[in-house]
């Protein structure tokens, strides 16, 4: 990925690095890019299942959810900043 290509996400997600930062996460990328060819030049590794977790789980059972003393919305909306069609309005962080 390209350092004009990077400084146009940084600006989208609102941080700011500065040019040796922008060079090494240029390099991180390219690396990272080879590495996913590898992995692409494997044969028929679309046959293989994702290892999601890799050890058995047992005793996993889990309780289910529920509500308990529910605040009133006029109540939530009182104590946010501000709040626009009954829901609370929160600043724009990503462009």
């Amino acid at each position: 990925m390209d350092k004009k290509t990077l400084k146009l996400l940084a600006k989208k997600l609102m941080f700011t690095m500065n040019e040796e930062e922008y060079d090494t996460l240029s390099e991180e990328f390219a690396t990272i890019l080879k590495q996913m060819d590898l992995i692409g030049k494997i044969d028929n590794i679309d046959k293989v299942e994702p290892l999601i977790y890799p050890f058995p789980l047992e005793n996993t059972l889990m309780r289910e959810d529920e509500v308990l003393d529910e605040l009133p919305i006029d109540d939530i909306l009182l104590n946010s900043g501000s709040s626009l069609y009954n829901q609370v309005k929160v600043p724009k962080v990503v462009e």
